[in-house]
C-alpha cells in the first residue's frame, strides 16, 4: 500500500462500525462511544466495556515514566471512559508484550501500580494474557463496569452550554516537562503527576449522569478540539469554544513561559488530562456547578453548541475551525 493510501485513525473505526453492523439489540450502542454498552443485566442497567493499548514509544517513554506510575496510567485511561459513561467499574483483563530486557523488578512494580489503581475504584483484575515482545513495551487493558442509564456522545443539544471538569492543558505540559528534563522542579510537580499519574473522575461521572441534567459527555484523552468534534459527530451539532473563557492556572502559565510552550495548543489539542468533558442545558449550570464542589471539581462553562457542524474557536469575535486537532494516532 502507498503511504497516501494510509488511514487516519477515525477512518479505521469507521471501517471497522461499518463491518461490525448496527447493534442488535435494545440498549446496546456498539462501536463509537467511549464504551459498547450491553443489554442490560440487571433491569435499569447496563454493562459497559472499553479496551485501550498502551505501546512504549508512542504513549510512553521508560525514560522517565516509573513502572509503578505507567501500572497506574494503565488502568486509570480505561476507568475514564467508564466515567464518561456515568459508570462504576467492575473487572479488568490486561494483555503485556514484554520485551526480555525488562526485569522481574520492573515487571513486578507495573502489575502493582496496576492492581493498586484498580482497587481504588473497586475493580478487580480476572485474567488477561502475557506474550514476548521483539521490541518495545505493549499493555492492552479490557475494563467492565455497569451504569444505570449511560451517558452518550450522541444526546447533545444545539443551545447546550459546553463544560469541561478541570484545567485541560496540564498533561501536556508535564510532558513536555519531562521531555526537556526539568521534571523534578518542585513548582511543576502537579503537572508531571498529571502526565504520569492521571485521576479518572469517577464519581463525578457518576454524579453528573444521576442529575439527569447532562445531555452528553466523554473524557479528554485525545484533546478537546478532537474529543468535542466527537460529541459534534454523533450528535450531528456544532461546538463554539470561547478562547476568553477557556481556564487556566499559575504553574500552567509559568510551564509555559519556562518551556517555551504555547499554552492554547496545550489546552486545544494536548491530550491524556482525562477529565470530563459535558453538554447541558443553560437552566442546569447552578446545579452542575454544586455538584463539581460537591466533587472538589470545578466545572468551566467554555462554550456553547448549535446548529451546524464541526468545532470553532472563537477569539475577538472571529472563528476558525479547530476539529479533529489533537492527538491522531495514525498521523
Amino acid at each position: 500500500m502507498m503511504a497516501g493510501d494510509r488511514y487516519q485513525e477515525r477512518e479505521v473505526i469507521e471501517a471497522v462500525a461499518r463491518l461490525a453492523g448496527r447493534p442488535a439489540g435494545q440498549g446496546e450502542v456498539g462501536i463509537g462511544d467511549d464504551c459498547a454498552v450491553l443489554p442490560p443485566g440487571r433491569p435499569g442497567s447496563s454493562y459497559l466495556v472499553t479496551t485501550d493499548t498502551l505501546v512504549e514509544g508512542v504513549h510512553f517513554d521508560l525514560a522517565w515514566h516509573p513502572p509503578r506510575l505507567l501500572g497506574r496510567k494503565a488502568a486509570a485511561v480505561n476507568i475514564s471512559d467508564i466515567a464518561a459513561m456515568g459508570g462504576r467499574c467492575t473487572y479488568a483483563l490486561l494483555s503485556l508484550a514484554l520485551p526480555l530486557r525488562l526485569d522481574r523488578a520492573f515487571v513486578d512494580a507495573l502489575l502493582a501500580g496496576f492492581v493498586e489503581r484498580l482497587t481504588a475504584f473497586a475493580a478487580r483484575l480476572v485474567g488477561g494474557d502475557t506474550v514476548a515482545s521483539p521490541a518495545g513495551l505493549v499493555l492492552t487493558v479490557t475494563l467492565f463496569g455497569e451504569a444505570d442509564g449511560p451517558v452518550l456522545r450522541s444526546t447533545a443539544r444545539p443551545g447546550d452550554r459546553i463544560l469541561v471538569a478541570g484545567v485541560p492543558g496540564r498533561a501536556a505540559a508535564g510532558l513536555e516537562l519531562c521531555r526537556q528534563g526539568l521534571a523534578g522542579l518542585p513548582q511543576f510537580a502537579a503537572l508531571v503527576a498529571a502526565h504520569l499519574d492521571p485521576v479518572p473522575q469517577v464519581e463525578l461521572g457518576r454524579a453528573l449522569a444521576a442529575s439527569g441534567l447532562v445531555h452528553a459527555m466523554q473524557d479528554l484523552s485525545d484533546g478537546l478540539a478532537t474529543d468535542l468534534a466527537h460529541i459534534c459527530r454523533a450528535s450531528g451539532v456544532a461546538a463554539v469554544v470561547a478562547r476568553e473563557r477557556l481556564p487556566s492556572e499559575a504553574d500552567l502559565e509559568q510551564a509555559a513561559s519556562r518551556l517555551g510552550g504555547d499554552l492554547l495548543a496545550w489546552q486545544l489539542t494536548g491530550g491524556e488530562d482525562f477529565l470530563l468533558l459535558c453538554t447541558a442545558a443553560p437552566a442546569g449550570m447552578a446545579n452542575l456547578r454544586a455538584i463539581g464542589r460537591e466533587h472538589g471539581v470545578a466545572l468551566y462553562d467554555i462554550g456553547w453548541l448549535e446548529q451546524g457542524q464541526g468545532v470553532w474557536l472563537e477569539e475577538q469575535g472571529r472563528r476558525r475551525e479547530i476539529s479533529f486537532q489533537g492527538y491522531e494516532h495514525l498521523r
